[in-house]
């Protein structure tokens, strides 16, 4: 299929899918980081994070795992806590045309940060 937005773009295919990639994170981040999670609703949130951005173009398959460890540990006295940065660990396949790459989003500890990047090693 011909992208219809491929005339907006002056990049390689391998930029547009490092673009693409990075739109699709950002989105995650930004629509989910605040949603109130707990251990019984953990597996359908990244369910639902994993069947939104796998309807979007160019996705070939994502994976969202969410840190059970944090969840049980902070939550409070209601049992439950806001979905955080630090607890998601996002890995989205992007291919455009023949070009393929790996997005992750992730906490790196040494950063103290949730980390949106190109991963090159996978």
């Amino acid at each position: 299929m011909r992208d219809p937005a491929d005339e907006y773009f002056r990049l390689s295919d391998r930029e547009r899918a490092v673009f693409e990639a990075g739109i699709k994170l950002g989105t995650i981040y930004h629509q989910y980081v605040g949603v109130p999670v707990n251990l019984s609703n953990l597996s359908s949130l990244e369910n639902a994070i994993k069947e939104s951005v796998m309807v979007q173009p160019f996705v070939t398959d994502a994976t969202v795992k969410i840190d059970q460890d944090i969840v049980k540990k902070r939550q409070g006295v209601y049992k439950y806590i806001t979905l955080s940065g630090d607890m998601l660990n996002v890995r989205i396949t992007v291919k455009y045309n023949d070009e393929e790459v790996i997005g992750r989003l992730r906490y790196v500890e040494d950063m103290d940060y949730p980390l949106m990047y190109i991963d090159g090693d996978e």
